[in-house]
């Protein structure tokens, strides 16, 4: 709505400052890469293996601190607890203030037990178990102890969002629901480990629910059900590495909404010259020749936007995701433009076929497919 409204507003002072293209023709590389179009699907299918390993073996990590600059004092001080005093995270257990004290010592015993606790603080440790809680101060009770519970405190050696730590926390929290079912571990870590796990449901999801929109767009708009399978497919070809978990569900979204506007841009084009009637060559020729630079255009737009995040972002979070999504508008482009057309090459007769519209006429030499009255 806004742009052809921009373009006629500005038609004098676009056509004042035209210049010639600084690529004049894309047709011979057009035609090479049309021509030789069973190398790159051989390539494709060969480079997939890599791809899925990667995409399968992508470590992911929740550890917020670690996204963030080194130099931040909080990161700074938390370095110094491990190298000055072997501390790395804190947990707190949250308990019944009527708890009793038998049973708080018992349990503090069984955790500080438990592999990679350094050890434990309450009210007990404190005062001693001894010593009636009527003769203790407000000021020290006021420390550990509220309305209706009680705090107390766990040194563990282990990292945040590692999985020895999320291992040490299910044995702190079965521990402490075996004496109080109302208590429960909180902490830095704890909130680690229930973002994990709400994460690695999320990133699931989203990668079924966006594939299967796009899929139903797709089968909706050309009316076709083979065009959807085939640019899904192509669509997935992704890449990985060591992300935050942000990231990881960022660019599942935003990278395939990317790469699908430029394969229905060529599918969009082809699949109207099929429609006149002409052959699937020539049908894959034009649209390829037509839409290649403007899908070039549009990536490395999309390039440049974003690896410049990438050089000057200190915060590695903001840095992951803008370098994946640079790198994968290169690598949409270079799978659209080599391995989309030879896909239609291929799968053209099914297409065809599976797509509303069609005639199919066979002769001698070629399926041609020509539009129905």
């Amino acid at each position: 709505t806004i742009l052809p409204a921009m373009i006629l507003i500005f038609d004098k002072p676009i056509e004042k400052t035209k210049h010639k293209p600084l690529i004049k023709s894309m047709d011979k590389v057009s035609a090479f890469i049309t021509k030789h179009y069973k190398v790159w699907i051989v390539a494709f299918l060969i480079l997939l293996i890599p791809a899925i390993y990667g995409n399968n073996h992508t470590k992911i990590y929740y550890n917020i601190a670690q996204s963030l600059p080194q130099s931040l004092p909080s990161n700074v001080a938390n370095s110094e607890l491990k190298d000055d005093f072997d501390m790395s995270t804190m947990h707190i257990v949250m308990l019944d203030k009527d708890m009793d004290a038998k049973e708080k010592k018992a349990m503090m015993s069984e955790i500080d037990d438990v592999k990679g606790v350094k050890w434990t603080l309450g009210l007990n440790s404190i005062v001693g178990s001894s010593i009636p809680e009527s003769m203790i101060p407000d000021d020290v009770k006021s420390m550990l102890q509220g309305k209706d519970t009680e705090l107390m405190f766990v040194c563990t050696k282990y990292e945040s969002a590692t999985p020895q730590v999320n291992k040490q926390i299910k044995q702190i929290d079965k521990i402490v629901k075996s004496y109080n079912k109302s208590g429960m571990v909180i902490g830095e870590a704890p909130l680690m480990k229930d973002l994990q796990d709400v994460t690695d449901i999320d990133l699931t999801r989203v990668n079924v629910i966006s594939i299967a929109a796009i899929f139903i767009i797709i089968l909706l708009i050309f009316k076709s059900i083979s065009l959807p399978i085939i640019l899904v497919s192509v669509i997935e070809f992704y890449q990985g590495k060591s992300l935050p978990f942000v990231a990881s569900i960022v660019i599942g979204a935003i990278q395939l909404g990317a790469t699908v506007d430029y394969a229905i841009l060529m599918t969009t084009r082809y699949q109207k010259e099929r429609m006149k009637g002409k052959s699937k060559k020539e049908s894959v020729a034009i649209a390829h020749r037509i839409s290649m630079p403007s899908i070039i255009t549009s990536g490395l737009s999309f390039f440049a936007a974003t690896f410049g995040v990438t050089c000057y972002t200190q915060v590695d979070m903001i840095g992951s995701i803008c370098e994946l999504l640079s790198r994968g508008a290169i690598i949409s482009v270079i799978v659209v433009l080599t391995v989309l057309p030879a896909m239609f090459l291929i799968f053209d007769p099914v297409i065809c076929r599976t797509t509303a519209g069609y005639r199919v006429k066979k002769d001698k030499s070629k399926t041609v497919a020509e539009p129905t009255a």
